[in-house]
């Protein structure tokens, strides 16, 4: 029940906050909302036109891959619909790898500074990387792999909440202890660079360890490869002699 109950949680933050927070850039003028104090637009309207370009990139693209990440892991959908589950999975990897990209390029223009660019460029590295890990791995018929590194890549997709979460906590917690509201919000978005993902990963890696590891398509076959051929040719195969003790996939 509480695995229901927080699968529905992540899906629903995931999808607001997916079509809430790019709605108002998609809208407005950056000068505008800027004027209006609208998310991060004013730390970007004076910026050089490439740091601008890759803000909108990365929403537009950061967007889309949380909008559809969670879909990834229904299970009635995976099962029932495969094709919807390949065809989602493909765009979901492909939006990943641009807003990472684009997220890496906007890092040092950042509001919180060098902390900031650390914490958010690190974010980006990692999230690109993860997204071209899972899509390596289903691409050699590694499932089991495929799955634990696309769910790394939605633990960092999902700092896109946090990143809005935390400050909701951080922001009234020093308030009440007499630090001004701008000043507040100042340290809880240099704080939250680091604080929207690595929790999130910490997280996902406990949940991932305590998953017991299945043997794989690819070493499935290659295990009953290295089972038909002749005993004279059988040690000769690469991981022949050690397959039932290495069938776990790769991390």
């Amino acid at each position: 029940m509480r695995r229901t109950v927080g699968l529905w949680w992540v899906v629903l933050t995931a999808v607001g906050i997916a079509v809430y927070a790019p709605l108002p850039y998609l809208t407005d003028t950056l000068r505008d909302l800027a004027r209006t104090e609208v998310g991060i637009a004013a730390n970007y309207v004076d910026q050089p036109g490439w740091a601008q370009a890759a803000l909108y990139v990365h929403i537009c693209f950061g967007g889309l891959a949380l909008l559809i990440s969670p879909t990834q892991f229904v299970v009635r959908l995976r099962t029932r619909f495969p094709g919807f589950h390949r065809v989602c999975g493909r765009i979901a990897i492909v939006a990943m790898i641009v807003a990472g990209i684009s997220g890496l390029v906007m890092a040092p223009a950042n509001m919180a500074g060098p902390v900031g660019t650390v914490g958010f460029g690190t974010l980006a590295v990692l999230w690109t990387t993860f997204a071209v890990a899972a899509y390596r791995a289903i691409r050699r018929g590694d499932v089991a792999t495929h799955r634990r590194w696309a769910t790394r890549a939605f633990a960092l997709t999902y700092a896109a909440v946090m990143l809005r979460t935390w400050p909701l906590v951080l922001v009234p917690l020093q308030v009440a202890f007499g630090v001004d509201e701008v000043t507040a919000f100042d340290r809880s978005y240099l704080a939250t660079s680091f604080l929207s993902w690595v929790p999130n990963l910490l997280l996902v890696e406990i949940m991932l360890r305590r998953i017991p590891r299945r043997p794989t398509h690819a070493a499935n076959r290659r295990a009953g490869h290295a089972v038909n051929q002749p005993s004279g040719h059988a040690v000769n195969q690469p991981g022949a002699a050690s397959v039932s003790g290495s069938l776990g996939p790769s991390q």
